[in-house]
């Protein structure tokens, strides 16, 4: 009943689907389960875990949810440690106001049944209700905690490990011992002569700094605070460093605004001074710009220089410390990368592993490349110690695992024993960057992703749009629908809704969603219509990312899929702009690939001539090609590729019967007169020249079919297709051929681990594959 009064509540809902109702999906699914489990994994298929029932406690209309990459929990029982950006799209062919927070949310005491009886309640009755609803809030209390973040000081958690980091960092949390609120009164007094030495200006500060935080607070619009901000600008050159180093940590207590004219003062004396300074006192001035929040890219590529210059005396820490400056500075140094991989490898063993994950954590916010060899020691060393790893620097770790895209199968096989366990305490945001390294890796484990899909509706409340999106998109991605399928996907559709205001800011996250939904057969019309809309479509065009082949691919998928669509579609003169842009890219990237071009050469042969075989998109907005054959009803090859209506009335009715003699002849005759190469040049022809173009009279569209014909959409796939180390088709190519059926076609596969051997087989060999896979009887007899 939950489920029915949920669905009431969601927006339409289109869902394509070969059943009509969710009991003979599972049903369909449980038939066939020990084909998937085969497909899916090369060892023994895992199953996912079941679902059960969530309460889900209403989130405040007012609250908002602040910017947390990762306060994810650490996996052993005991301390919690509080911890962004990317979504690899590549799917094989793809041409690349703050509310008031309210801790107890009202829904909380709707657990609780009203007693409806004049009496009144017995006080062991009263007291068991308060301890329950006293339970209720703490829980609900301690959720929220897991999910906030502080996104300044949760990345510098690896500085508590060893206490080299103090001289080199500001301490920004409260002050150890607090003065009374008085002196802070008195100190204010006494500068209302803007006398004193530098000495006593710096005592001045450091004294407030220590005030209560209420009263701190109260002080940057005081005009006696601002009066000795002046008196220390004005004086600012008679400051010793030391002084001055001081003066700026004591402002980050204070609050002191990132734009105060007493910063802007330090930013260029420390600029003028960084030569004569040590590197341990850079480190620290670049810290507190850090925790004061202020961008100081002058004062940062001076200590990039500096360090570079002083390299070889950076101790362990400082160059852990250095690298989180990098990362939260969004600058990457050229000329330290080389330097920066001999030292990770020169320390790797005696990095803690908190350290491990502040140096990915910096690199990747840096977008620093790091090579292959580097990042596979550094995942040799994770794999082996994960268990002893906070899930917060794990991943970090993954987070640029992802980035590198390299696949470390030891780290994966020990993520998916570890992680799953510790989905239920990890914040939001963790798990969507641990779901979206399985997907961005193409890395499919079912417990893994059952664990995520049965957390994250409880969670669902504090999803940005970018994590909605990131969670549509890697299961789609995945082609993975979780036992608890209908509340997983029907929380996240609900909170698209919920987000559908930032996605004006954040077009590529609606079409990161609505692609990951389209993949699993799931079309949110409301949501779709918005994003198909005139003005979103705009929004998208003006992006600085490339969506256009995105919203190709949504936009075309929507018109074969959803036959019943009322709303919004792309233009036909965009849709022919797409195609032209598909198509160029696949005479540049796809085409020409050698599998693709011996199979066509090898097809042509053995059909007849290139008027029996069409090396093309069929569907461009799938980006990748097929092979399309036509054949009689009585399996006779059908010619329909030629450059105009006359050589097409020639070639009309003609075939070929290919009996083994011909079978014989025509391998003999190929060797003889004709190499793969020459006829595989042919291939690399521009459609154009080869008659290809979808406007020729003799060419039908799409769908549109001949009689007693049947048309063959052979599949040359490649590993990028499926995911890793499975016979698992990836979200797209499950719905690219999903599509072609709905178009008629009869898909037939030539799947990368039973072609790419026999390229290097003999002629004969190849041809007996594809003959055997064109005129397969059953194909015929289906047809």
């Amino acid at each position: 009943m939950a489920t029915v009064l949920m669905c009431r509540r969601l927006p339409r809902l289109s869902r394509v689907t070969a059943l009509s109702t969710t009991a003979k999906r599972k049903a369909e699914r449980g038939s066939s389960k020990s084909k998937k489990e085969e497909r899916d994994k090369p060892g023994a298929a895992k199953t996912g875990s079941q679902s059960g029932a969530t309460i889900q406690l209403l989130k405040p209309q007012d609250y908002r949810v602040l910017y947390n990459p990762a306060a994810y929990a650490k996996g052993r029982a005991g301390s919690q440690q509080h911890v962004d950006r990317d979504s690899s799209q590549a799917l094989g062919d793809t041409f690349t106001s703050p509310g008031t927070t309210q801790t107890f949310p009202t829904a909380s005491s709707q657990a609780l049944s009203p007693v409806r009886s004049a009496l009144p309640k017995p006080k062991s009755s009263r007291l068991l209700e308060q301890t329950t609803l006293a339970t209720l809030y703490k829980e609900e209390a301690e959720k929220e905690k897991r999910e906030l973040h502080d996104s300044k000081e949760d990345p510098r958690m690896f500085q508590k490990g060893r206490p080299e980091y103090r001289p080199l960092t500001c301490g920004s949390a409260e002050p150890a011992q607090t003065l009374p609120a008085e002196e802070g009164d008195s100190i204010l007094q006494s500068v209302a002569g803007c006398e004193g030495s530098p000495g006593i200006l710096t005592d001045y500060f450091l004294k407030l700094s220590r005030l209560p935080a209420e009263r701190r607070a109260a002080l940057v619009s005081d005009p006696r605070f601002s009066a000795l901000c002046h008196c220390t600008v004005t004086a600012i050159r008679l400051f010793s460093t030391p002084d001055l180093i001081q003066i700026l940590k004591a402002c980050v207590p204070l609050a002191v605004p990132a734009s105060h004219p007493l910063l802007n003062a330090c930013e260029a004396e420390f600029c003028r001074r960084a030569w004569d300074m040590g590197l341990e006192q850079l480190l620290l001035v670049a810290d507190c710009w850090r925790c004061l929040d202020r961008s100081v890219p002058s004062y940062l590529g001076i200590l990039f220089s500096y360090a570079n210059l002083h390299w070889k005396d950076l101790t362990l820490p400082q160059f852990v410390q250095l690298l989180y400056i990098i990362g939260e500075g969004r600058r990457s140094p050229a000329d330290l990368a080389q330097k920066v991989e001999s030292t990770i490898l020169k320390h790797l063993d005696a990095f803690t592993l908190e350290e491990l994950g502040a140096i990915c954590l910096g690199l990747f916010k840096s977008l620093s490349g790091i090579s292959e060899h580097v990042m596979r020691r550094i995942a040799d060393r994770v794999s082996l110690q994960m268990e002893d790893m906070s899930t917060y620097a794990l991943v970090n770790v993954l987070k640029m695992l992802r980035y590198t895209r390299m696949d470390h199968v030891p780290l994966m096989r020990e993520l998916g024993r570890v992680i799953p366990a510790r989905i239920p305490a990890t914040n939001i945001q963790g798990i969507m960057h641990i779901t979206l390294t399985y997907s961005s890796l193409h890395f499919f484990d079912e417990d893994v992703l059952a664990a995520v899909a049965t957390s994250l509706p409880s969670k669902v409340s504090y999803c940005r749009s970018k994590d909605a999106a990131k969670f549509l998109w890697s299961f789609g991605c995945l082609d993975y629908e979780p036992p608890n399928e209908e509340e997983f996907y029907s929380s996240l559709i609900k909170q698209l809704h919920a987000k559908l205001h930032e996605f004006s800011k954040f077009p590529e996250h609606l079409l990161t969603a609505l692609l990951g939904l389209a993949f699993v057969k799931r079309f949110p019309e409301e949501l779709i219509d918005f994003a198909l809309g005139e003005e979103f479509v705009r929004k998208t065009r003006g992006s600085k990312y490339e969506l256009n082949k995105d919203l190709f691919t949504l936009g075309k998928s929507v018109e074969i899929e959803c036959p019943t669509y009322q709303g919004s579609l792309l233009t036909p003169e965009l849709c022919q702009e797409f195609t032209e842009m598909a198509a160029g890219f696949a005479e540049r990237e796809i085409y020409v690939r050698p599998e693709i071009v011996e199979a066509t050469s090898l097809l042509e042969s053995m059909l007849g001539g290139p008027e029996y075989v069409k090396n093309h998109m069929i569907l461009p907005h799938t980006r990748s090609c097929d092979l399309e054959v036509r054949l009689a009803m009585d399996g006779r090859p059908i010619p329909f590729n030629f450059k105009d209506p006359v050589a097409a009335k020639k070639l009309k009715d003609m075939g070929v019967s290919l009996t083994d003699d011909l079978m014989s002849q025509l391998i003999q005759g190929r060797a003889h007169n004709q190499s793969p190469t020459e006829v595989g040049s042919e291939a690399r022809i521009p459609r154009q020249e080869r008659g290809d173009t979808t406007s020729s009279q003799a060419e039908p569209k799409p769908g549109l079919w001949q009689p007693g014909q049947v048309r063959l959409a052979l599949q040359v796939s490649n590993r990028n297709h499926f995911c890793y180390g499975s016979r698992r088709l990836l979200g797209l190519h499950c719905l690219k051929r999903r599509q072609l059926r709905l178009l008629g076609y009869a898909v037939v596969e030539i799947p990368f681990w039973e072609w790419f051997p026999l390229l290097k087989r003999t002629r004969s060999e190849k041809l007996s594959y594809l003959h055997y896979k064109v005129f397969c009887p059953a194909l015929l007899t289906r047809a």
